[in-house]
Order: structure tokens, then C-alpha cells, then sequence
């Protein structure tokens, strides 16, 4: 019997195979990867934002507010592992899903 894959399928196995390798290029350079931006609010210098960054073996996601005199703090803070993080991104935004896939597609090679 054939097995049948849904495209879904397919996007979620090869994004989560893009962001073992890059967790495996984090672990070696020490760095992690920024996977997105995305300002949320901005007022004179100040604003919000979601900065979602690659670390060996999670992703997290985090909600941070600094600039002109305020003292960057953190609201809101989620980890994800790298398989939850491929489900949760496919079903929250197709366009961000596939722009990290080729950002982390240009990263790995």
C-alpha cells in the first residue's frame, strides 16, 4: 500500500530538518539564529517586539519593550521545541512559515 503525505506534512518534516541543522550550526558557533522580527507597537524611540531566535534544540519566542528611556525588559516569554514550534508556525502563518525556511535554507548551506 502507498502511503499518502499531505503537502502540510511534507512543508512541517522539511522545516523541522532546516532547524535541526541550524540548532547543530548554533551548537558550533555558539550564536543563535534570528529567525524573525516582527515590531508590534512604536511610540517616539520606543517600541515592542517579537524577537523569535533558534538555540540548540529550541525555539524560543519572546516579547520584548526597550528603547529611548526604557530599560529593555522582557513580557512574555515561549519555548518551544523544535518539533512543536514547525506545528504551531504552519498553523499560525503560511507567509512567515515559508520565509523561514528559506532564510534558514540560505543559512545551512
Amino acid at each position: 500500500m502507498v502511503k499518502q503525505i499531505s503537502l502540510d506534512g511534507w512543508q512541517i518534516e522539511q522545516m523541522i530538518l532546516l532547524l535541526k541543522k541550524g540548532s547543530e550550526i548554533v551548537t558550533k558557533t555558539n550564536v543563535p539564529i534570528v529567525l524573525y522580527r516582527q515590531t508590534l507597537e512604536e511610540e517616539d524611540d520606543s517600541y515592542e517586539e517579537i524577537v523569535c531566535t533558534l538555540t540548540k534544540d529550541y525555539v524560543i519566542e519572546q516579547i520584548v519593550t526597550s528603547g529611548g528611556i526604557l530599560v529593555p525588559s522582557f513580557y512574555q516569554q515561549s519555548v518551544f521545541t523544535i518539533d512543536e514550534f514547525a506545528q504551531e508556525l504552519i498553523s499560525k502563518s503560511r507567509d512567515r512559515f515559508l520565509q523561514i525556511m528559506e532564510l534558514l535554507e540560505e543559512q545551512t548551506r
